[in-house]
């Protein structure tokens, strides 16, 4: 599509696009900054944003941005619900937050689904 922007560092696709202030792959659907497009190689160094672009790191609170279905769970998690301590880490996918929801109990979260406060 566009030749000036890097292909995607998780799956190597061409077809990467500009969503905001992030780059995103619309195969593998991995979200990443520009900046950090050169040091994707290690994801131990690699920088986890929220949906709007605010740097996370451990202990941070967000609040959840749209309502998300859960497995076994007859609600769900709705829109707003805060999210207390959360821990950053190499999930399954691209689910890169560890927390602990009220009512639900602990999950993984992707970062695209929360905004830090």
């Amino acid at each position: 599509m566009n030749d000036t922007l890097p292909p995607c560092p998780s799956c190597s696709s061409p077809y990467t696009y500009e969503m905001g202030a992030l780059l995103v792959c619309p195969e593998c659907a991995h979200e990443w900054t520009p900046s950090s497009a050169a040091g994707a190689e290690g994801d131990g160094d690699a920088v986890i944003t929220d949906a709007v672009g605010n740097v996370l790191s451990d202990g941070d609170t967000v609040t959840v941005i749209k309502s998300l279905k859960v497995k076994g769970s007859p609600t769900g998690i709705k829109a707003g619900t805060k999210v207390r301590n959360i821990r950053l880490v190499n999930g399954i996918g691209d689910h890169d937050i560890d927390c602990k929801v009220d009512g639900i109990g602990p999950m993984q979260l992707k970062s695209s689904v929360v905004k830090k406060i």
